[in-house]
């Protein structure tokens, strides 16, 4: 059996700064320290972080006075912000930078006096961390038809911005029905867009030109993960999303001779490498990786973790 190993996969550097952020703070003030929402969306690293003292909530009002608090790299709205800091919590923002650059630029834009429209997913936490950090309405769409149906005060003085975990691909026909709509729209630069999530979109469809089957390796509530999944099937692959290696269904296999293997931005590497065993287990393997971009990003700790580093 042939297996393909897609390049670039699995952490990118907003996942590998906020896991980075939570290790440093247990090693400096020690455990417990808490979490607002899962670090990033995957279970295994939230597993391994509350096994060396890491506690994870919903909400601030459940962390106790005085202990030291984590916003997730999905970032949080102006009113959670403010709910930890009028309260004695040591405060320690995890949010990735990719993020906190789109709460910037939606403010921009409503402080020009424009309407600000969210291209994302309903319920997602980047999304409500986003909405709430502008002080005006912000128009969510997520389609085309979403586009169509949108009202806005002055057609000639609106602005959007997109979810980083959505590529420019994902979010193409969106913007070009909201520049139809809206000749005179402003929006950010594409060069602007999350680059692991379009880098590995783009590893996902060299690798379904080689393979039979495809694992993507991720968790079930992680956005960048499902849409590496219905991309492999896009391309006509058949493409299971898993968490680890006991998600494999042999049956999957069946008649496959090569089986191509990506992960999500929050999955980590040992992961890939635990479900490449599981596969020898199933008889004789060779391995390859496939050529691609060779991610050199690196994001900068909080200065709070870095004069203690």
């Amino acid at each position: 059996m042939r297996v393909v190993l897609a390049q670039p996969r699995g952490f990118c550097a907003g996942v590998e700064r906020a896991i980075e952020i939570v290790e440093r703070a247990l090693a400096r003030f020690g455990p417990p320290v808490y979490v607002r929402h899962e670090i990033v969306h995957n279970k295994h690293v939230v597993e391994s972080l509350k096994g060396k003292g890491a506690v994870f909530v919903e909400e601030i009002d459940e962390v106790p006075d005085g202990a030291v608090t984590i916003f997730s790299a999905h970032g949080v709205s102006r009113a959670v912000a403010d709910a930890a800091t009028g309260r004695p919590l040591a405060v320690i923002d995890a949010t990735c930078p990719l993020v906190a650059k789109v709460h910037k630029e939606a403010q921009r834009y409503h402080v020009e006096g424009r309407e600000v429209i969210l291209i994302g997913h309903a319920g997602h936490p980047e999304v409500e961390g986003t909405i709430g950090r502008v002080d005006g309405p912000v128009h969510l769409v997520s389609t085309v038809e979403d586009v169509a149906r949108l009202a806005v005060a002055d057609p000639t003085r609106v602005a959007y911005v997109t979810q980083t975990t959505l590529s420019v691909d994902d979010t193409r026909a969106v913007i070009e029905a909201l520049k139809d709509r809206f000749p005179a729209i402003a929006g950010p630069d594409v060069r602007d867009i999350c680059y692991a999530t379009q880098n590995r979109q783009q590893a996902i469809r060299r690798l379904a030109r080689e393979v039979d089957v495809i694992l993507v390796i991720g968790s079930q509530n992680s956005s960048n993960s499902n849409r590496l999944r219905e991309i492999g099937e896009d391309q006509n692959v058949p493409t299971h999303l898993i968490d680890d290696p006991r998600s494999i269904d042999r049956r999957w296999l069946e008649g496959a001779r090569t089986i191509g293997i990506t992960a999500g931005a929050s999955a980590p590497e040992t992961l890939v490498q635990d479900v490449v065993e599981a596969l020898r287990g199933l008889g004789p393997l060779a391995v390859e990786e496939l050529d691609g971009v060779a991610e050199r990003v690196h994001f900068k700790l909080p200065s709070e973790l870095v004069a203690h580093g």
